[in-house]
């Protein structure tokens, strides 16, 4: 892993017990800071939290419920004294259908926790950093679907555009805070949720979509979002990063 010295430093991870958040959470522990894994499931939570090591936090949140999100932020500078780093990562991917089809309760839900969650964290994460008077850099996970059109999934790709659009706006908006804003899009990633939604042959085809003919590995889209949350992207603010093996180069 490379090392951007990022210790003293404390980091939020949401979704950060498996997929690209547990690899962010990895990554940023490697690289010193101590981080709080945020997720639904309380045995992986504390699983991550252990195998990360004893100074590490872990907490049980639903990012799509604001005042949950806003009791788990306070905790984290109770406990952990102050919030340097916000990776916003918890995600679903929703129900395959066309628009003119989508079920209400499955829209609701994809843009409660895509967009509305990556909201709810990224106004907590502002207003500890403010409230500690430290700056601080927030890395939003968004998705090459935050660029582009894919059928069938109307609400990922608007909520994943949102995303893009709010890391820009809040990028302006929170500059004179000291806090940086950015977004990485990872193309199609080797996670268990891909891996659960796939069968071979579309897992063969979608690696035909990326210039390397295979799929990304959570790790390397976890090294982009470590250098984003780190001092040597300290000139860089409002920016969308794919990590996508080419994916939208063609």
């Amino acid at each position: 892993m490379i090392d951007f010295q990022l210790g003293g430093r404390v980091a939020v991870v949401t979704g950060g017990a498996s997929g690209i958040g547990l690899a962010c959470a990895q990554a940023l522990a490697h690289s010193g800071a101590t981080v709080s894994v945020w997720d639904l499931d309380a045995g992986r939570v504390e699983s991550v939290r252990a195998a990360l090591g004893e100074r590490h936090h872990g907490a049980v949140v639903d990012v799509a419920d604001p005042g949950a999100v806003q009791a788990a932020m306070q905790a984290v500078s109770a406990d952990l004294g102050r919030l340097d780093v916000a990776v916003l990562n918890a995600g679903v991917a929703g129900v395959p259908a066309p628009t003119g089809d989508y079920p209400d309760e499955n829209w609701r839900h994809v843009m409660g926790v895509n967009l509305d969650g990556v909201f709810h964290t990224m106004r907590s994460a502002v207003q500890a950093m403010r409230a500690h008077r430290s700056g601080g850099s927030i890395v939003a996970i968004a998705s090459v679907l935050g660029q582009v059109g894919s059928p069938n999934s109307g609400a990922y790709v608007a909520a994943k555009h949102g995303v893009v659009g709010l890391t820009r706006a809040a990028a302006w908006e929170h500059a004179a805070d000291g806090i940086r804003v950015n977004a990485v899009g990872p193309g199609y990633i080797d996670t268990p949720l891909l891996a659960a939604r796939i069968d071979d042959a579309q897992r063969a085809e979608i690696e035909q979509r990326h210039a390397p003919g295979r799929l990304g590995r959570p790790e390397e889209v976890a090294a982009v979002t470590t250098f984003l949350a780190s001092d040597a992207a300290s000139f860089v603010t409002g920016a969308y990063y794919p990590v996508d093996g080419g994916f939208l180069a063609r």
